[in-house]
């Protein structure tokens, strides 16, 4: 038996008017779900536990298996962890996005912030920006590290977890009231607009009409971070294929092995049927149990307020990876089961995480099942599955 979860980063929303009251995920057309879903558990799970922020960070963690709860440590640890940082347990890692700030005369402090990702900018691009922030700001104390597009890390030695703003919880906000009460860390962001405002690489970006990625932005505190191994845990050996940091150091934590997919970037661009195939061979030649495939686009779109180009990235999911899944699978004759679903809602309505629980898809190729229901949130709200702990999800996959 194989275990594959197909996860669609934010792909949960709300009904929209201009959708005739249907959410992205109901107006879709997605025919590899559709088949599956009449032979399938279809229900709804709450990835976040009460009290706790939904980020990525914690609602992937609870898909994966380990409860937020008792295992969650900060964000930036994580992503620190696929960097290839060390961290002493008196360090403080922060997550550094380099964002997209208002270019206009104001102070700092009256900014707005317009894009949590500077355009989904390269990391090509951001390695060069964030060579410029090293060279002015890294000491003894701070130190920087580059990671993928606009997501990035630093080291705080001997600091604390200090509270922090999300950047993609206040787009299009005035920053002021959200800029971190620590002193140092508020300097070092405005420095970094000094540094990167009018950087040959943004003045290049700004004549592309793309957005500057003109200051860095901190968030996400955390200490070291300490997994139980996933094949001790669940006795499956597991694989990892993520563009992001953030799901790569959870599988460097858990030792789970990271996949490298050429092509592959987080964005509605990745290589989708990249994905799809280093799955299925890690599944089928490469000796592996189970397979996290994490698809991170449907998040930005809802990030970015674009209800056309989220809608696209679910149908891109469906065709270009569970569908080629679910075929090669099937041929190969070997018996799978597969958990389809999100971590997180990511509502067009208001571009950023909710703790409102989301719809899964258990479908196991051996089932004769035959229900009604198809994958949205209506139908697993009409299902009547409610699971209460979201981490325990993957016991129910894994049986």
């Amino acid at each position: 038996m194989k275990y594959i979860v197909v996860l669609g980063d934010g792909m949960a929303d709300e009904p929209i008017e201009e959708l005739d009251g249907k959410t992205p995920l109901e107006y879709a057309k997605t025919p590899a779900m559709d088949r599956i879903a009449q032979k399938s558990e279809i229900g709804l799970a709450h990835t976040i536990p009460e009290g706790m922020k939904p980020g990525s960070d914690t609602a992937n963690l609870a898909v994966l298996g380990y409860n937020p709860k008792k295992y969650y440590t900060g964000r930036s640890p994580l992503e620190a962890l696929s960097i290839g940082v060390p961290m002493k347990e008196t360090d403080i890692a922060i997550r550094c996005n380099i964002v997209t700030l208002s270019d206009d005369e104001l102070p700092y402090e009256e900014k707005t912030i317009i894009d949590h990702s500077s355009s989904e900018i390269s990391t090509e691009d951001a390695a060069i920006l964030m060579e410029a922030v090293q060279k002015e700001l890294n000491n003894n104390i701070y130190k920087f590290y580059v990671g993928t597009s606009y997501r990035h890390l630093t080291i705080w030695a001997g600091g604390e977890v200090v509270e922090l703003t999300p950047p993609h919880d206040i787009l299009g906000r005035v920053i002021g009231e959200y800029l971190p009460q620590d002193n140092a860390l508020r300097d070092m962001m405005k420095k970094s607009y000094d540094i990167l405002n009018n950087h040959p690489i943004n003045i290049e970006r700004a004549k592309k009409g793309l957005n500057k990625a003109n200051s860095i932005w901190f968030w996400g505190a955390g200490t070291r971070p300490a997994l139980d191994s996933f094949e001790s845990k669940f006795h499956k050996k597991g694989a990892m294929i993520s563009a992001v940091d953030l799901l790569k150091g959870i599988a460097v934590g858990a030792d789970m092995h990271n996949i490298n997919v050429e092509g592959a970037d987080g964005t509605l661009e990745t290589n989708w049927e990249g994905k799809a195939e280093a799955a299925v061979k890690a599944l089928l030649y490469d000796n592996c149990d189970f397979v996290y495939i994490h698809m991170e686009a449907p998040d930005e779109m809802g990030h970015q307020g674009s209800l056309e180009r989220k809608i696209k990235a679910i149908e891109y999911l469906d065709e270009r990876v569970l569908d080629i899944v679910l075929k090669k699978m099937d041929a190969s004759g070997e018996d799978y089961r597969i958990l389809l679903m999100p971590d997180h809602p990511t509502p067009i309505s208001c571009r950023t995480h909710t703790s409102a629980p989301v719809p899964y898809m258990l479908y196991d190729s051996r089932s004769d099942k035959d229900t009604s229901l198809f994958y949205n949130e209506a139908d697993a709200v009409k299902s009547g599955i409610v699971i209460k702990d979201g981490y325990k999800l993957m016991e129910r996959l894994l049986v």
